[in-house]
């Protein structure tokens, strides 16, 4: 019978505070909205960091014919055979433990297999360049990339080498790019959280008091204090529960349209969020907007009835 009467006393509030519980649900939508936004685009940075770190290699770059801004290449000759050998030999030895993989790229091969890939014809800043323009390099594979700085610290300054350089550098300024349009979207989203805390409690509060007889009629009658908060409650975490599931459809409409069916297809060397990722998130989301809702309904009524 109390269970029936709360659910009663729940609809008859939503149908009274349509308006206001539409404020509450939209604030909410656009709260989560930003909260999922951030969710996905850091999520996005560790699909990305764990794909590409995996295939990323530290290039050894040799000594070319020609000048060269390394005291190592003051010769102004490539490095030679011998020099080659004793390098690979270090890298075995001494970095055994470290790389799992080495690979000599000639300059000929450097320019067939990857340089024309990224510039066709050899064209690059209004030159063409050939094979006798690029240098050798020595490929290696790391079983920990965090090793990075051991590996660079051995080989840096050995004869013949030119520079060591780790490829994740090329995407750091990327990943850095994604890190601040995380912070951006996540300080946005607690901007708007607050926001939906302090109007959920207006919203309850005004429908309390909107309703202040019958609650006086309900003490009166030896009604308990959850029994009184209850609808009210309930009434702010119908539309919070409401706001959350719209924000997550939107999250995932979002990831359909503009990743899954435009950007996946259009830049094909990135790894992307999917839907499920989506789906991942979406119980986190609706069981906050839950939460905060239950929260800030009742500090709002405890306020109010001085319980």
């Amino acid at each position: 019978m109390r269970f029936r009467f709360i659910l009663t006393e729940t609809w008859t509030s939503l149908r009274r505070n349509v308006p206001m519980l539409l404020s509450v649900m939209l604030v909410t939508f656009i709260s989560f909205l930003f909260i999922g936004a951030s969710l996905l685009t850091q999520a996005q940075i560790t699909k990305a960091k764990g794909d590409w770190y995996d295939k990323v290699e530290v290039v050894v770059w040799l000594c070319p014919d020609g000048t060269s801004q390394s005291a190592n290449c003051a010769t102004g000759k490539a490095a030679t055979t011998q020099q080659i050998n004793d390098l690979q030999k270090v890298i075995q030895d001494e970095l055994g433990d470290d790389v799992s993989e080495t690979r000599f790229l000639s300059r000929e091969d450097f320019y067939k297999q990857s340089f024309t890939k990224q510039y066709p014809n050899g064209e690059y800043q209004g030159r063409t360049l050939t094979a006798a323009d690029m240098q050798d390099s020595l490929w290696l594979r790391l079983k920990n990339p965090e090793k990075y700085k051991v590996v660079s610290e051995v080989l840096s300054g050995r004869d013949g080498v030119e520079e060591v350089v780790d490829q994740r550098q090329i995407f750091e300024p990327v990943f850095a790019v994604l890190n601040r349009a995380t912070a951006a979207t996540a300080m946005l989203a607690g901007v708007m959280v607050i926001v939906a805390i302090l109007l959920t409690s207006t919203t309850i509060r005004m429908s309390a008091a909107s309703r202040s007889e019958e609650t006086e009629i309900m003490r009166l009658v030896g009604a308990s204090n959850w029994t009184i908060r209850l609808p009210f409650v309930l009434e702010g975490v119908v539309a919070a529960l409401a706001g959350s599931i719209l924000s997550c459809v939107s999250l995932g409409v979002l990831v359909k349209v503009f990743i899954t069916d435009w950007l996946a297809k259009s830049v094909t060397w990135i790894p992307y969020i999917n839907q499920t990722t989506v789906w991942m998130i979406t119980p986190v989301l609706i069981a906050g907007a839950v939460l905060l809702s239950v929260i800030a309904s009742s500090v709002a009524l405890r306020r109010y009835l001085k319980a």
